[in-house]
Order: structure tokens, then sequence, then C-alpha cells
């Protein structure tokens, strides 16, 4: 059996191992393949039967070409990166990796709000920079500091992601309400009470997006919207960035509307130059980097080889086409 990924190397970039994934037939491994270039794409596929693929697109023309291909594995949860019509036309499984990353997310994007609230990396350089070894106080702060408990985070998409915010968020002594599409408003668990989206824009001091990116999620934090928040609201996103309209909460964070983001996605990636959002006021913008502590990496590379192997044994799982 031939395999082939494309581009392996967010993925193991040197501290994990391929070799479980090796023992299962002839195996080549390229660290990053042309996103564009889709000659390339056929040429390093060739006749492999297998292919693993994270960013690198695997398109209908590349399916015709490719006529050995009879599964595709995609390195990560979302999967728009296969023409999953066209695979299932072909009898080809798509399968992904649903559920490596929940606690690793969760807990960047309260990692994004703390920093939000303390400046903890600007008051470290400014220690180190000698403020204040300068400083006539005993003790200065360069911005506002917000103290948690007692406030309201609002949570769009409350499955696992979400789930696991609103604990942490809880154990911080916040209030935690949530919009799942899904799910029954007025309906609560031990953690949360699920409301109307248009009652979590109004009351919550936090907004936290852990939703998919479908049509009707797509934009959901723009300008109308916006303007149903709280005055200084927070908004984080480490989901997609295509949830947010970037020039609207440019706007929004300039004027003050929005207090701040945390945002470690954006609608293009990785970021281009142009992006409304760089040089915003009081918004951080970390490189997609929630899903990759080598923990949550290592349960990826183990569940992928899995899929594989559930492959082989005819019973494929996590198929998502």
């Amino acid at each position: 059996m031939k395999i082939v990924v494309l581009d392996g190397y967010t993925l193991n970039p040197g501290d994990l191992s391929w070799e479980s994934l090796e023992n299962l037939g002839e195996c080549k491994i390229y660290a990053r393949t042309s996103l564009t270039d889709e000659a390339e794409i056929i040429n390093r596929i060739g006749d492999a039967e297998i292919i693993i693929t994270n960013k690198t697109p695997i398109t209908r023309n590349v399916f015709d070409a490719c006529k050995n291909i009879k599964y595709v594995g995609v390195l990560a949860t979302g999967y728009n990166v296969v023409d999953i019509a066209a695979a299932k036309e072909k009898n080809i499984p798509v399968c992904n990796i649903p559920t490596y990353g929940t606690a690793a997310v969760a807990q960047f994007a309260i990692a994004l709000l703390l920093e939000i609230c303390h400046h903890i990396g600007h008051h470290n350089k400014a220690v180190h920079d000698g403020r204040w070894e300068n400083n006539e106080d005993w003790c200065f702060w360069d911005y506002p500091l917000i103290e948690l408990a007692g406030k309201t985070i609002g949570i769009i998409g409350y499955g696992r992601i979400g789930q696991t915010t609103g604990k942490l968020a809880k154990a911080l002594g916040m209030n935690v309400i949530a919009y799942d599409a899904i799910r029954e408003i007025g309906s609560k668990d031990s953690v949360c009470k699920m409301v109307s989206l248009d009652d979590l824009f109004k009351t919550a001091d936090v907004i936290a997006l852990h939703c998919p990116l479908f049509p009707s999620t797509k934009g959901i934090i723009c300008k109308e919207n916006i303007a149903k928040m709280k005055d200084g609201v927070i908004i984080l996103n480490n989901s997609r960035g295509g949830l947010i309209v970037e020039e609207d909460l440019r706007e929004a964070l300039d004027s003050g509307k929005v207090f701040a983001a945390g945002l470690d996605v954006v609608s293009t990636e990785p970021i281009k130059s142009d992006n409304p959002l760089i040089g915003a006021k009081n918004c951080i913008i970390t490189p997609h980097i929630s899903w990759a502590p080598k923990e949550s990496r290592a349960r990826l590379m183990n569940i992928a080889v899995d899929n594989i192997k559930s492959f082989l044994a005819a019973n494929p799982v996590n198929v998502v086409n």
C-alpha cells in the first residue's frame, strides 16, 4: 500500500515520529506541497492509494488524474480542502480527525482572554526593559486590568470545545451562557444556560466563537450584530476566521465599541499584510496555533493512523462523505 503525506511539517516538525504510519505501507512524506500548483500535487500523489493532507487541496482534477486513490485522510477536523462530492462519486472515503484538540483549543481561548485581561507579555517586557527598576512606585500597569469573576461569557457553538471552554470559564467565576443552533433555548446543564443569539449578544461581556464555518455562521460577527452587543465587549475567535467580518471588527475595535479581540484565526491564512485587523486597537492575533501543543498533535497522529487501520480492515471511521 503506497501512502503519501502531502504536507506533514505542521503536524510533525520533528518532535514526533512517523513510524506508526510508515509501518502501514510504503510511505513518502513531504514537509510541504504547493497549495496552488495542481501539477505538483498530482505528480507527488502519483499512483499512491492512501493520501494524507492537512491544507493541500485535493480537487476533482486531482481525483481524475490520480486514479489509484482509494482513501483520503485529513490531518484536521475541517475537511473543506477536499472535494468530498468528487470523492464520494468515486467511492473514496474521506476521513477527518474530529476530537484531538478539544482541551488545547479551549485552553487557548482562555489564554487569549487572560492576556487581554492582564497583558502579561507586555508587562513582562516592560520589566526586562528596566521600567520597573526605574519606576518611582512599587508597581505600575499600562492597561486596564480586568477581573473575570462575575462577568458573563457567551459561547457561540456549544459542542465539545465550547463545553470545555465553558467549564474553564466557570472555574474562573464567570457566568456561562451559550447559543447553539441544535440546542433548545432555555435548556441548562451544570455549567451553562442556552439562550437565543440576540440574548447572547445583548448579555455577554465576553463572546467566544466555537462554531463551525457554515453559510449560516459566516460573518456572524458583523456590524449589525456588533451593534447589539454591550459596549466594551471582548471577542475571542480560535475557530474559523470567516466567522468574522474583519472590516467591521476593525471599526468596532478602533471606536471602542469592542474593547478587545483575541484571534488565533483570520479569513486568509497565512495572514496578508492588508488584513484590516493588523494594527487594530487592542487586537491580539496569533498564527493559528490553538491546536498545536505536542500532546494534541500526538493524539492527532494516532487517530490518523487508527483511521487508516480501520479503512484497511474494511471498517472506515470518521468518514465525512
